[in-house]
C-alpha cells in the first residue's frame, strides 16, 4: 500500500483539532487511510455506506453520536448531514471537559466547504485535510518530497532523469485513481472508470440534490471534458449544451462538490491591471479525461504531438496534489491579461511572492516560450520569484537567471534527482 504524503498532516491535525475532515472525491483512498492511518490511535471505524448504521445516524443523530465514546472515524459523512448539529454538541461537551482533540475524523466524498449548512456547524472546531487520487511520486513510493514548493523557490541545480514519451503516456493515461492505476488492461480501466462515473451521476448527484433532468448530466460531462483547461464560460456552455444557464450553473456546483470538476480562479491582485477574471475549468484527473474524451495510448502514440489539454490538466491535477500539503501554504491560480498574456499556472505564497508555470507538450523549448512570464516578471517586480516551462524534454535548462526549462519526469522523479 502507498503511503499518502498527506498522512502526517493528518496526525498532526487530529493531536489538536477535534474534528477532522478527510476530504476528496469517491475512490482517492480516505476509507483506507482513515483505517489504517499510521501513528493514530485506535479509534472505532462506522461508514455511513452501510444501510443499518445510516438508518440509525438518520433516525436519532443525537442519540447515535452520544452512544459513541472515545475516538471515532464516521466515513461518508455527507449522508446524514444530520449528525453535525451533534457533532458540535459532543464537542462543546468534550471542550467543557478539557478534551476532545481528535475526536471525530470524518470523510466525505462531497465538498463540505460547497455545502453551507454543514461548514457552518462546525466552523471553529474542524480541520480539512483534502486527499486526491495518487500523485506520481506516490505511485513510486516516493518520500514526501513537496514538488509544488521546489518548482516555487527551491534549488533548481539538479536535474531530473528525461521524460520519456511512453512513460508520459501511460502517466497521463492511468492518472491516479488507486483502482484504475492499479489496472494495467486498457480495456479493464475503461470499465472501471465508466463504472466509476455512473455512479457518481447516478447515486452521488441524486443523493446531494434532487435534478430533475439527470439523463443531462453524462452529456455535460463530456463537453466539460472537452473543454477542461479551458476559460469557463457559462453562455457558451449553455448554447452548446441546450441547458439553461441558471440550470447550468446549478449543475455545474453540484458537480464541483463531488469533487468531478474543479474550478481555477483567475489572479487579480493587481487593481490597476486590466485582467480576464474567468477562472479556468478542470476535470481533477488526467486518466478520467482521457477515457471521457476517448484517447488511447495507441492513438496518442501515434500522432505526433500530445494533447495539450490533457497535458495541462495532468499539470494541474499534480500541482494540487502537492499543494495539499505545501510547507509553503502555496495557492493556485491562472493568469490572463487582455492584452493577450497567459500563464497557465500561478503559485502564490503568503507573502505575496510569484512564480509562473507555463505548460508546454512539446521536447523543445525556445526563448519565446517565456513571453508571457518575461511579462508578469517586468509587472510584478517586487512578487515576481521565478518562471517555469515544464515541458517534455530530458534537461532542466536555465534560460537566464530566473527563467527555466523544467522536464515533465520532475512530478515522478527520485526525489535525490531534484534535491542536494
Amino acid at each position: 500500500m502507498h503511503r499518502r504524503h498527506i498522512a502526517s498532516q493528518l496526525l498532526e491535525a487530529l493531536a489538536d483539532t477535534p474534528v477532522v475532515v478527510l476530504s476528496g472525491a469517491r475512490q482517492t483512498g480516505k476509507s483506507t487511510l482513515a483505517r489504517t492511518l499510521p501513528e493514530a490511535a485506535p479509534r472505532r471505524y462506522l461508514t455511513l455506506d452501510d444501510d443499518s448504521t445510516l438508518s440509525a445516524a438518520r433516525s436519532d443523530p443525537t442519540g447515535f453520536i452520544a452512544a459513541l465514546d472515545g475516538p471515532v472515524a464516521l466515513d461518508e459523512i455527507q449522508r446524514a448531514p444530520e449528525l453535525f448539529l451533534a457533532i458540535k454538541a459532543a464537542v462543546d461537551r468534550d471542550r467543557a471537559a478539557g478534551g476532545g482533540a481528535g475526536r471525530f475524523l470524518l470523510t466525505g466524498s462531497a465538498n463540505v466547504m460547497l455545502i453551507p449548512r454543514l461548514a457552518d456547524s462546525l466552523a471553529g472546531r474542524m480541520e480539512i485535510v483534502s486527499l486526491m487520487p495518487f500523485s506520481c511520486a506516490e505511485c513510486a513510493d516516493e518520500p514526501d518530497f513537496n514538488r509544488a514548493d521546489w518548482l516555487f523557490d527551491g534549488a533548481l541545480d539538479k536535474a531530473p532523469p528525461p521524460c520519456e514519451r511512453a512513460v508520459f503516456i501511460e502517466h497521463l493515461l492511468a492518472g491516479g485513481f488507486p483502482e484504475a492505476v492499479l489496472r494495467t488492461s486498457a480495456r479493464r480501466r475503461a470499465a472501471w472508470f465508466d463504472s466509476y462515473l455512473q455512479a457518481i451521476l447516478q447515486r452521488d448527484v441524486r443523493e446531494l440534490a434532487s435534478v430533475g433532468q439527470l439523463a443531462e448530466m453524462p452529456g455535460l460531462v463530456q463537453i466539460l471534458a472537452h473543454r477542461s483547461a479551458n476559460l469557463l464560460n457559462f453562455a457558451e456552455l449553455s448554447r452548446s449544451s441546450g441547458i439553461a444557464q441558471t440550470t447550468l450553473k446549478r449543475y455545474f456546483s453540484l458537480l464541483e462538490t463531488l469533487f468531478l470538476l474543479h474550478r481555477l480562479p483567475a489572479w487579480e491582485r493587481n487593481p490597476g491591471k486590466r485582467l480576464v477574471k474567468a477562472p479556468k475549468v478542470f476535470l481533477p484527473d488526467s486518466g478520467l479525461l482521457a477515457h471521457i474524451t476517448g484517447l488511447t495510448a495507441g492513438g496518442i502514440a501515434a500522432s505526433p504531438g500530445l494533447p495539450g489539454a490533457l497535458v495541462e490538466t495532468f499539470a494541474a491535477s499534480e500541482l494540487l496534489k502537492h499543494l495539499a500539503f505545501s510547507a509553503r501554504g502555496l495557492s493556485l491560480w491562472h493568469y490572463r491579461t487582455q492584452g493577450g498574456a497567459e500563464i497557465d499556472f500561478l503559485l502564490e505564497d503568503r507573502q505575496g511572492f510569484l512564480t509562473g508555470i507555463e505548460v508546454k507538450a512539446a521536447a523543445t523549448v525556445t526563448s519565446g516560450d517565456f513571453k508571457s512570464l518575461r511579462h508578469l516578471r517586468e509587472t510584478e517586480a517586487k512578487r515576481f520569484r521565478r518562471g517555469i516551462v515544464l515541458y517534455t524534454g530530458n534537461e532542466l535548462v536555465p534560460f537566464g537567471g530566473d527563467m527555466f526549462a523544467v522536464p515533465m519526469s520532475v512530478w515522478w522523479a527520485n526525489s535525490r534527482d531534484c534535491q542536494k
